[in-house]
């Protein structure tokens, strides 16, 4: 008689407990158990409970219940190979899903292996658990395993299918609504129920201020501070509302704002830019010229041309506008980012003056609304929407389709993919849809489908491998470019975190050629992703240890850090809507000299618009529970020793991090708090 001790834990989210009958089959290499049901004369598998907690503000810890049980065999199984759990109905109580964590064995011989699950079990269905330990192709050694391996693939590219949403854009999931999706990559309940909660408050709050007539135009700046009643933050609520018209705020949002990714520096004018010495010389520093400027470094360029020519929808019979201009900064002695001159198009002439900052105070801050919310546009429709979402969709379907849960880099990427599938769903329904804030932008979704083919279609692979991109826009020495020093920092913890983990499972470059899966799963991100433009630079297939690490770690960076920095500043920077808008009602001034506040006034959105834009940003930014942060590895997938120190590692590093943001940003009038490791998720979730 043979004995194997089995412990079976349940998850702490809502709802994740069953009173159904759970069983397990042990399967090895000499035969396999009886079908034996897991009952302590108990209530066996129930949700874990939050931890008490002192200080109601500290986050509460979720405790996991771990049920012990045995497995009683005539003798030995052998190497133990898989554990098959069932779950059948209990009498004839109505369906309750059971979240399964992990299943832990201890054999005869007194092996501890650990089987994860991490997935929802309905009633009348099974899985059968591989064990901790990651194993390539070529690794198999029972062919048991092999083919328990190939038809999980084959159910999976079965399950997980590419549909193509328009042309010259990537591919996406075939899946509908987020209902249709497995309960594993789905929100938690209590996340989508927080969202539905915040949507029904924002909509109450605006009617209870009666900012949802159809309409209705603002009569005075100051009437929109009555939005932020609410929902203040330090930066909306005030920095932003009071530093608005000021250059240095223009400036430094092209480094620390929601879009730090669009400024480079500026050694020669595009021969579509005149701007003369003669124009700028007012606000360089006395006695030098704006040729020795770019000559020093001190001349920066943020170039638009990528919008010019999209058309504009109509709203109510009239047109919307969008700028395609070019702005210029100088780096002053002080380490101020500036804006020294900005055109609104991309071909100069009479009609599309040049304007500087000591022109008549309403043209240069109608001029610097409309290059803003250009980049506003770009913002949300390329370097959030595209650069991560659906990028981020990308990632996620080519490791369903390609990498079997037992392969270790899907163990290093499963974390980093948690719930984008529902996201991006639930993003094509309220953000693309009729009435969707991006919508219902100056270029509408004809027009922003248009703006994505034509950056997928350059995007290169360096531009998305953040040292390279760096150093490519010439921003290196740039002082106060917060997001670059914490961003790099970030990208190199990774990068040697990821390092350490292929180079465990790879010996070789020989291991890396010869693993199918690998390449298989390159190459459909290759595929479906980049849609085989070779030009782009992203690899098809994999030769080496060290390109296999650095494409991961642009992986994760893309949908962990890099989502950060573009999603978790909305509300700050974007929400105050003469900051820049996703739409503009008039066109911009063709002459210098004739507007007012009232022009000003007259382009914006109207109150039903811009409070559109304003919820959909507060949305975005709202912090919600169930949250796994950067480094937190809440689901066990690794068995091994060594991976689990390499975890630890990165989690030192990120500790350390976070010491130096908070240090730093304790000097800051403007503190960058975006990717601090406490705010940054694992995967994009929002």
């Amino acid at each position: 008689m043979a004995e194997y001790k089995v412990k079976v834990t349940t998850g702490t989210m809502k709802h994740s407990g069953t009173i159904d009958h759970i069983y397990v089959i042990l399967i090895g290499t000499e035969g396999q158990s009886e079908r034996t049901e897991l009952n302590s004369l108990g209530m066996d598998f129930i949700t874990g409970k939050a931890s008490c907690c002192v200080f109601k503000h500290l986050k509460k810890k979720k405790k996991h219940k771990t049920g012990a049980y045995k497995v009683k065999t005539s003798s030995s199984l052998g190497k133990l190979l898989l554990v098959k759990v069932e779950k059948d109905p209990f009498l004839i109580f109505p369906e309750d899903e059971w979240f399964c964590c992990k299943v832990e064995v201890k054999t005869p011989e007194d092996e501890e292996i650990l089987f994860p699950c991490y997935r929802w079990l309905s009633r009348g269905e099974f899985v059968e658990l591989r064990a901790g330990k990651g194993v390539k192709f070529l690794e198999e050694d029972h062919p048991m395993l092999l083919n328990h391996r190939k038809t999980e693939l084959r159910f999976k590219k079965g399950t997980y299918q590419w549909k193509i949403i328009n042309d010259g854009l990537p591919h996406i999931t075939h899946f509908k609504d987020v209902f249709e999706l497995f309960a594993e990559v789905r929100f938690p309940l209590s996340k989508t129920e927080e969202l539905e909660h915040t949507q029904r408050m924002i909509t109450l709050e605006l009617a209870m201020k009666g900012l949802v007539e159809p309409g209705k135009k603002w009569k005075r700046i100051e009437h929109m501070k009555n939005v932020f009643q609410f929902k203040k933050t330090t930066m909306s609520g005030e920095y932003v509302l009071e530093h608005w018209k000021e250059d240095d705020f223009f400036g430094s949002q092209f480094l620390n704002g929601t879009n730090p990714n669009v400024i480079k520096r500026c050694s020669k004018l595009p021969p579509n830019f005149p701007v003369t010495d003669e124009m700028v010389k007012p606000f360089l520093e006395t006695g030098t010229t704006l040729e020795k400027e770019m000559e020093e470094g001190n001349i920066f360029l943020c170039d638009q041309k990528i919008m010019d020519g999209i058309p504009t929808r109509q709203k109510d019979g009239n047109p919307l506008y969008v700028a395609a201009g070019l702005c210029l900064f100088y780096k002053n002695p002080e380490g101020k980012l500036l804006p020294i001159a900005i055109q609104l198009y991309q071909q100069p002439s009479e009609q599309n003056p040049i304007f500087l900052p000591n022109d008549l105070d309403t043209d240069w801050l109608l001029a610097k609304l409309f290059f803003r919310s250009s980049d506003l546009i770009q913002h949300q429709t390329l370097h959030h929407l595209l650069h991560t979402h659906y990028l981020a969709e990308v990632f996620t379907m080519a490791t369903f389709r390609c990498l079997p849960t037992v392969h270790p880099l899907y163990k290093v990427l499963i974390p980093h993919i948690n719930c984008t599938l529902h996201i991006n769903i639930l993003v094509r329904k309220l953000l693309l849809s009729p009435g969707g804030a991006l919508s219902e932008s100056s270029l509408g979704v004809e027009g922003l489908m248009e703006l994505m083919r034509r950056d997928l279609s350059q995007m290169t692979y360096s531009s998305l491998c953040l040292p390279e991109n760096i150093n490519e826009r010439g921003l290196e020495s740039i002082p106060n470019f917060y997001y670059r020093d914490d961003a790099l920092k970030l990208w190199n913890y990774l990068n040697d975190f990821v390092t350490a983990m292929v180079e465990y499972y790879y010996s070789s470059d020989c291991d890396v050629i010869k693993d199918i899966e690998l390449q298989e799963w390159v190459n459909e991100i290759f595929t479906h992703g980049f849609l085989e433009n070779k030009h782009s630079g992203i690899p098809s297939c994999f030769n080496t240890i060290e390109e296999v690490a650095k494409f991961i770690t642009m992986v994760i960076f893309r949908v962990s850090v890099q989502h950060a920095a573009v999603n978790n500043g909305q509300y700050d920077y974007n929400s105050w809507v003469p900051n820049g808008s996703l739409l503009l009602c008039k066109p911009p001034p063709a002459t210098k000299g004739e507007s007012s506040m009232q022009t000003f006034l007259d382009t914006l959105p109207d109150v039903e618009d811009s409070v559109k834009i304003m919820s959909a940003a507060r949305i975005l930014s709202e912090k919600y529970t169930d949250v796994v942060l950067l480094g937190e590895f809440p689901e066990e997938h690794f068995d091994e020793p060594l991976p689990k120190e390499i975890i630890k590692a990165l989690q030192a590093d990120l500790s350390y991090i976070k010491e130096e943001i908070a240090a730093r940003n304790s000097k800051l009038e403007m503190p960058y708090t975006y990717l601090n490791p406490d705010v940054v998720e694992n995967s994009v979730t929002i």
